[in-house]
């Protein structure tokens, strides 16, 4: 493929990204024979990476960036990241939506996406920690003007983190005295052995809150958060309802995730949903 019009840049990256941390590193050669593009494209692909922080370039190619489990990437470092797998986790996620319900959205990028896959769902009751989350429904009703059946939104005060979620103890108050039908759950990572966890120790006490006011719990997550460990754990995996994923969970995980959550949701597979 020339310059591979098959491929947007997006999901050039996403691959890219793949296989520098599938590999442990990846050489620019080996990526155009793989994507049939330029050695110039491949080199502004990891460029955009390496801007994110994602990946660090070395000669010839690059290696992925070890993160402390301390690290805590901005809004817009992750916003820029498996941009095609929110989008499909998002519409899948939306489908567990039942108009007049109670939910709540925590902080993330795939939750903000999610965020705008609701804007037509009737009736919502919508409580969330995450300022752009808040913003896209704040955002839609200025546009559109106070229609019927639009969002109530609740924006919990708090300390702002970098992700752009509202924290601390005025958060997990605010948080403690409400309950929700569904919490829809943004996590840096997820692992059998520490569960979900976030790098920010406050943002694990909010989000402690948040399953304990939920009914059910589910987590929404990109195949790359599978084996990341923040700093704090915040909840085990049976404590969660739903894990709704993409197509690039390895079949192995799928396997270790069977035998702990209740459901997998598998966007943009045949079916979307396997009871486990």
């Amino acid at each position: 493929m020339s310059e591979n019009q098959n491929l947007l840049a997006e999901q050039r990256r996403a691959l890219i990204l793949d296989e520098v941390r599938r590999r442990g590193g990846v050489r620019v050669n080996e990526l155009t024979r793989r994507l049939g593009v330029s050695d110039m494209t491949v080199r502004r692909d990891l460029d955009a990476l390496a801007r994110q922080g994602v990946v660090e370039k070395v000669h010839g190619g690059a290696v992925p960036v070890a993160e402390a489990s301390t690290h805590e990437p901005g809004f817009e470092a992750k916003s820029g990241l498996e941009l095609t797998a929110k989008e499909d986790i998002a519409r899948a996620a939306a489908e567990l939506v039942a108009p007049g319900s109670a939910i709540a959205l925590s902080g993330g990028t795939t939750t903000y996406a999610l965020a705008h896959q609701l804007l037509d769902v009737p009736d919502l009751t919508v409580v969330t920690n995450s300022v752009r989350v808040a913003d896209v429904f704040h955002t839609a009703q200025r546009t559109s003007g106070q229609r019927q059946g639009a969002a109530t939104v609740v924006l919990t005060g708090g300390v702002r983190t970098p992700s752009d979620s509202l924290v601390g103890p005025v958060a997990d108050q605010a948080i403690g005295a409400l309950h929700f039908d569904v919490l829809f759950l943004g996590v840096h990572g997820i692992s059998i052995e520490a569960g979900l966890s976030t790098p920010n120790l406050a943002e694990a006490e909010t989000n402690r809150r948040l399953v304990q006011s939920a009914r059910r719990v589910v987590v929404v997550a990109d195949h790359t958060k599978w084996g990341t460990v923040g700093l704090s754990s915040f909840a085990a995996l049976d404590q969660i309802d739903t894990l709704v994923t993409d197509a690039g969970m390895p079949a192995a995980a799928r396997v270790e995730i069977a035998e702990h959550l209740r459901r997998l949701v598998v966007a943009g597979e045949p079916g979307d949903g396997t009871d486990i």
